[in-house]
């Protein structure tokens, strides 16, 4: 089963979400800025894609820019921040039994859909 922590409003979200259905496997979509993460369900994801906490930040964002640019945080308070900001992170976030990515590129997307 895979699934596709999504928000409908990104492009890269909305592209790599048709690629999935395209690949007639079975999925489940999970729009994560309503069916917010909790600090496990997050840390469980950050483990599995095997990243920092702060490698899913999305520094672009206003509210990383007004609230946390230069700022220096523990991986634990990065998490924190990022269920407490679920604009900040990165997507789409695609999960497989095995493992997980930001699948921002087909390359990614379609390395984790080979699973």
């Amino acid at each position: 089963m895979i699934t596709i922590y999504h928000n409908p409003r990104c492009s890269k979200s909305r592209n790599a979400l048709s690629t999935i259905q395209k690949s007639e496997k079975e999925f489940r979509v999970i729009e994560y800025l309503v069916d917010t993460f909790t600090e496990e369900s997050l840390r469980y994801l950050i483990e599995k894609m095997k990243i920092k906490p702060e490698d899913l930040v999305r520094k672009n964002e206003l509210v990383f820019q007004e609230k946390f640019k230069g700022e220096i945080h523990k991986d634990s308070e990065w998490i924190k921040i990022l269920v407490e900001n679920p604009k900040l992170i990165q997507r789409p976030i695609v999960v497989t039994n095995s493992r997980a990515c930001i699948a921002r590129d087909e390359e990614s997307l379609n390395t984790i859909l080979k699973d």
